[in-house]
């Protein structure tokens, strides 16, 4: 059997009720997540150049999905090439490893279901197999992909769109196959923006999901695709990773090892792989007076240290160049406390970019992902040592954490609780709520620095944008 029909296999025999319990609540928390970073993230402005991309391509549609927070309705390829944009904006989605999959396949369900094509009891089942296609691939060739200058998010998302969108459709396995192998030749996705510091990988989700789109229905109209589309001498793996498990077995592990269960959330609008030295410097920042500091050295695992942009001291000329760096992370929670959009975005901070120059990075093989040692050296010559060893379910946060979460962030933002009522009620209780009630969330006005309330379509650009 091939690669891709045993992955069509399990998506096709994939039901909601044969879940583990556990994989539905983090299924549910996804989807919380998913909507309450993107109703904190109405003021960036990404957004609102997809939307006109997505107008200029796609026309308005009165009967077609809404483009969120915007309120003018579209195809569903351009809904999510413009909600992807949305999602993606505040830089704070969860990750499955390095893969930001509900940036991609939670806008396209919900443009899917919103035009009443396609039935609420086929969403969640479709997003479990957009998660779990796309993190399966994630989890065993991230490493070689990277490598080769790949990003995780549009080069395994696209696959992950097929296999959810495919679901939705309800199509039969042969069609998932094709659907599969399409999208397998349909993706990719460099690196280089974040190490320049400019926008298209704020924009690549929002492709990724339409290209997925895309392989599914050209399978549901009886496209002819790859047998061997992943592990064939010009396939998937061969392509865009190094050698690794073999995909045959890998497949096994479908069903069995749930890619959801290492999904985690940013506390944090920065990169993924800055969450934790964020904390440690919160924890530093405690006893140690940032004037104090000589110079910092930062040991992390190779896989995060080589990641474009996290060892980058500067200048910066955008946010993205100061949301990869770890050191700018650490130097401005050093000096600051949390993270704000504001501090990451504020590249003038003469005080941030002069200690971000005194911390360096270092690979070391011994620090497990997702952890980091600190060491300082002050200015009267004593040096310090700090160690912050975390794990994916650290950052696991459950329904009740998340939501009190979501509502602080969005309080910062200014959004209402009658948003966050709203997608609560819906991520909670779908297959029995209304996708109309996603939609409300994201049209209720917003409060600006004053108190006062504006509607969100008419916000293009905030302190977040890139300078």
């Amino acid at each position: 059997m091939t690669v891709s029909r045993a992955i069509a296999q399990f998506v096709g025999n994939l039901t909601w009720e044969g879940l583990p319990p556990d994989v539905q609540d983090r299924a549910r928390a996804c989807l919380l997540n998913s909507y309450g970073i993107a109703l904190s993230g109405w003021m960036t402005p990404y957004a609102p150049v997809a939307r006109e991309t997505a107008i200029t391509l796609f026309g308005e549609r009165p009967t077609g999905a809404t483009m969120l927070g915007d309120g003018r309705r579209t195809t569903v390829a351009g809904a999510v090439l413009a909600n992807g944009a949305l999602f993606h904006g505040r830089a704070q989605e969860d990750t499955c490893g390095s893969a930001h999959l509900g940036t991609i396949v939670v806008p396209l369900l919900t443009a899917m279901c919103e035009t009443g094509a396609y039935p609420l009891d086929r969403f969640l089942p479709a997003m479990v197999a957009g998660y779990e296609v796309g993190g399966l691939l994630e989890g065993e060739y991230i490493a070689g992909s990277r490598e080769k200058g790949f990003r995780a998010s549009p080069l395994y998302g696209v696959v992950a769109a097929a296999a959810a969108a495919a679901k939705m459709m309800n199509l039969g396995v042969e069609r998932i196959d094709a659907a599969l192998a399409n999208a397998a030749s349909f993706t990719g996705g460099i690196a280089q923006s974040l190490l320049e510091g400019s926008d298209e990988w704020r924009y690549q989700v929002g492709a990724s999901a339409m290209n997925g789109l895309i392989a599914a229905d050209l399978a549901a109209k009886g496209s002819v695709s790859a047998q061997e589309s992943f592990e064939g001498a010009a396939g998937f793996v061969r392509a865009y990773s190094a050698p690794g498990r073999d995909p045959q077995s890998l497949v096994g592990d479908l069903g069995k090892v749930w890619s959801l269960r290492r999904v985690a959330f940013k506390p944090y609008p920065v990169c993924a792989f800055n969450q934790t030295p964020v904390l440690a410097a919160l924890t530093i920042r405690e006893n140690v007076d940032w004037r104090t500091i000589a110079s910092a050295r930062v040991r992390m695992n190779p896989g995060e240290t080589g990641y474009s942009g996290l060892d980058s001291q500067g200048p910066f000329s955008t946010v993205t160049g100061t949301l990869m760096s770890t050191p700018f992370c650490m130097a401005t929670t050093l000096i600051h406390g949390e993270p704000t959009m504001e501090a990451i975005a504020d590249l003038s901070e003469g005080a941030a970019m002069e200690l971000t120059r005194r911390i360096e990075m270092a690979a070391d093989e011994e620090i497990p992902p997702l952890s980091c040692v600190t060491e300082l050296r002050l200015v009267d010559g004593t040096e310090r040592r700090h160690e912050q060893m975390m794990q994916p379910q650290d950052y696991a946060y459950d329904w009740a954490d998340l939501a009190t979460r979501l509502r602080r962030i969005g309080d910062l933002s200014g959004v209402s609780d009658r948003a966050f009522d709203r997608i609560e009620a819906f991520a909670g209780d779908v297959p029995n709520s209304d996708v109309k009630l996603v939609v409300e969330a994201f049209g209720l006005p917003v409060r600006k620095t004053g108190g006062r309330s504006e509607k969100r379509a008419d916000v293009s650009v905030s302190a977040a944008s890139p300078s």
